[in-house]
């Protein structure tokens, strides 16, 4: 059993070695295909979208939705939730809890 289990991992190193020298070098890739990039152009992609917010040219963040803390309070009653399913979040809201 040892000699088979030898001679499979031989040839296993002998495959991987073979397709390593058969592979391009490493400086052969172009930049354009290559998986990782340069702390340069990584940083200026990261910057580019705090630049053009800075330059008012992208919209505004949008504002939080008052609305959330009531949709929570009525997805945490099963019930409400199941109301809300079918006539809508505020009006399951007002029924179980009030006016929304």
């Amino acid at each position: 059993m040892r000699p088979l289990t030898l001679l499979a991992l031989l040839a296993l190193a002998t495959l991987c070695l073979a397709g390593q020298v058969d592979s391009k070098p490493s400086g052969a890739e172009s930049s354009k295909g290559a998986a990782f990039m340069s702390k340069r152009e990584g940083s200026e992609v990261v910057r580019r979208p705090r630049r053009y917010l800075d330059q008012g040219l992208g919209a505004p963040a949008p504002y939080p939705d008052p609305l959330e803390p009531k949709k929570e309070v009525c997805e945490l009653n099963p019930d409400c939730d199941e109301l809300a399913d079918h006539i809508g979040f505020q009006e399951a809201y007002r029924r179980f809890y009030g006016t929304a």
